[in-house]
């Protein structure tokens, strides 16, 4: 089972900022216990294949592959063109994932606004996803939809957040040779949800995963979550914190107990971290955690 690694609390330099470019991060990487990157659209060049041929040669001398694009599609925005214009970012995402060398998409549903009903947003979520999977297949990518909490640039959380509607938009999507689950445990404890009955719910649909770990700060609660979720605001609540894995609510042998009994071999990717100056030490930390426990349970 192999190890790549997700620059989560860089991405404000990388990506508001350009303080830091993806040069510097594929070189930083490279000294951590790692096989791959997973890189992010919002600072990966899409629309131009020299540069992401260059990238990916850049990463391969670095002994690291580039398996997996992270991508956030809004497909529960409001119009058709609006929802058009995201289903043509999410192929030219899955295009320079291909182009990068990689095997892995994220897709997600979109953002929960007030003022979309489940039924609603279902139907546009799953309608845009399945017209991706087939463009998916073509370039040799698979689709991975994530049980997501909040993109780090959104206004409102995941509308597909809570197990029982992520359930519902698989479903509606259906089984598919290019289509899966990228499973974050972290993401159904912010949900309210046991990350492990949502693991034992999806285990034969998953095929890569996010190792991240959650807490909330002393004094904050579930839901203080849900007030602070409701209102419009870019990025994460203040209290919720986003560190080094192993350090927080998930428990990783049942985790890698359930994967490993499935037969699980994807990739694992570790997101971590909210806090750029110790970023590298807590990523490094995040890495050796992971292949010991990764070792205990046979996977890798």
């Amino acid at each position: 089972m192999p190890l790549a690694v997700f620059p989560k609390c860089f991405l404000d330099q990388m990506v508001s900022e350009r303080s830091l470019t993806v040069d510097a991060w594929i070189e930083m990487a490279s000294v951590l216990n790692v096989d791959g990157l997973e890189l992010f659209s919002g600072f990966t060049p899409l629309d131009q294949p020299d540069e992401l041929k260059r990238l990916r040669d850049l990463a391969a001398s670095n002994g690291l592959a580039i398996p997996m694009m992270c991508h956030s599609p809004d497909f529960t925005v409001p119009g058709g063109p609006a929802r058009d214009r995201e289903i043509a970012k999410q192929k030219a995402a899955i295009t320079a994932s291909s182009q990068l060398g990689g095997a892995y998409c994220r897709v997600l549903s979109g953002q929960k606004r007030p003022e979309i009903s489940v039924d609603e947003g279902l139907d546009r979520a799953a309608a845009c996803i399945l017209e991706c999977i087939p463009f998916a297949a073509d370039q040799g990518v698979t689709l991975v939809l994530e049980n997501h909490y909040k993109d780090s640039y959104w206004d409102y959380p995941e509308f597909a957040q809570k197990k029982d509607v992520f359930l519902n938009l698989l479903d509606r999507v259906g089984w598919h040779a290019n289509f899966g689950v990228n499973f974050d445990p972290s993401n159904a404890i912010v949900a309210g949800d046991d990350p492990i009955e949502l693991l034992e719910a999806v285990k034969d649909r998953v095929v890569t995963m996010h190792a991240s770990d959650r807490w909330l700060t002393p004094g904050a609660s579930l839901d203080d979550l849900r007030s602070n979720d409701a209102h419009p605001m870019q990025g994460y609540a203040p209290f919720l914190r986003h560190g080094v894995i192993g350090q927080g609510l998930n428990d990783y042998d049942k985790i890698f107990s359930i994967l490993g009994g499935v037969g699980f071999s994807g990739w694992v990717s570790i997101e971590d971290g909210q806090d750029p100056e110790c970023g590298m030490e807590h990523l490094d930390l995040s890495a050796k955690f992971l292949r010991v426990k990764m070792a205990a349970h046979g996977l890798q």
